[in-house]
């Protein structure tokens, strides 16, 4: 099989292109990028000796695309992935829609022409935000949590419950201008695997997080915490009470790849849900307390400033609950919390100057 990854050289394109080739013997990887990322150059010549083929290119530019050799598969990790993307002055809301939105369009037009089954790396933040921003939440260990009282008597939102937000949760606006585009994409993406009846895959991700990771305030935060900590950089808790109890679900993106793959062999005549969520789940969820206190125990103690003025597009609870994955592929995370947290302490040990070279 040959398959051809978008955005392979960032940290969720580079990490599956290594586990996609050790889950599979007689893969053939071809890589796109256009290394625009602060420290996606690091993992350009790394992947080219695993002997990975990379075309230097722009998801934005149908020319780009249209020369990229014909695949039997697309699996598409291009995308900018800030929730805050877009909404400053200036030209980054149409840069935005054009590289997560317009991008996806040149993808499936290569996909309509070579019949390559396309497959997308999407978010959890497709979800509707208002009632979610409105969730009832109790603290619970230093978390927040949604109220037991409710879940008990069933009055949590359609499609929420104490294991996470499932499919069918609402998608209704707002949803972020990145909620937006990835949410559009999906939409389009369905409409053409219909259309020209080639496989499409939505694969909706929590919060990814492992070693190497381009971590920053806005986007891996598992990551932007840890290497902060360690290199005694500011840190604040920003937003609700101010003491660090939102919560996130977290997954090793290497977890991903022995879905990909079973969703690229499926035959076209297979009775499965086209979207489905892929994270770590409850098991895997963790509030920015609870990581303060492990990195504690591991690197040292560390002041954290407090910052209750909220912050657009902030919500208290985002946990996904990837149960339809699990009953339609039988696919859960292999890597538990506990080795993500210390692979990415044990590389900011290594590379106490990351946040420089990525930030």
């Amino acid at each position: 099989m040959k398959i051809l990854l978008t955005g392979i050289c960032g940290f969720a394109g580079s990490t599956l292109a290594r586990a996609l080739l050790a889950e599979r013997t007689g893969l053939e990887l071809v890589g796109f990028d256009n290394l625009s990322r602060r420290g996606s150059h690091l993992n350009l010549e790394p992947l080219r000796a695993l002997g990975i083929r990379i075309e230097h290119g722009d998801v934005r530019s149908a020319s780009d695309v249209e020369a990229l050799p014909a695949a039997d598969a697309l699996i598409d990790c291009a995308a900018n992935p800030s929730v805050l993307a877009g909404i400053g002055p200036g030209p980054g809301s149409r840069q935005l829609v054009e590289h997560n939105l317009s991008g996806t369009l040149n993808l499936l037009e290569y996909c309509k022409r070579h019949r390559a089954a396309f497959t997308l790396l999407s978010t959890s933040r497709v979800y509707s935000i208002p009632p979610l921003a409105a969730l009832p939440v109790t603290i619970h260990r230093g978390a927040f949590i949604p109220d037991p009282a409710l879940a008990a008597a069933g009055n949590l939102p359609p499609g929420l419950s104490p294991s996470g937000i499932a499919e069918l949760f609402s998608t209704e606006p707002p949803v972020s201008l990145y909620g937006a585009t990835k949410r559009a994409s999906e939409i389009m993406a369905l409409e053409y695997g219909h259309a020209f009846d080639f496989p499409v895959w939505i694969n909706r991700c929590g919060v990814l997080a492992g070693a190497g990771q381009f971590g920053r305030a806005d986007q891996g935060i598992f990551s932007y915490w840890i290497h902060s900590w360690a290199a005694r950089r500011p840190l604040r808790h920003i937003g609700f009470d101010g003491l660090g109890h939102q919560v996130r679900d977290c997954m090793h993106p290497a977890d991903i790849a022995p879905l990909l793959l079973a969703q690229l062999d499926a035959p076209a005549s297979k009775a499965a849900p086209r979207v489905v969520n892929v994270a770590g789940g409850a098991a895997a969820a963790m509030s920015l307390r609870q990581l303060g206190d492990w990195c504690t125990e591991r690197l040292g103690p560390h002041t954290v400033t407090s910052d209750p003025a909220p912050r657009p597009y902030d919500l208290p609870w985002v946990v996904l609950d990837a149960s339809v994955a699990d009953h339609a592929w039988g696919w859960r995370p292999r890597i538990p919390l506990s080795s993500i947290l210390e692979e990415i302490a044990t590389h900011a040990a290594a590379h106490p100057e990351w946040l420089d070279k990525v930030s």
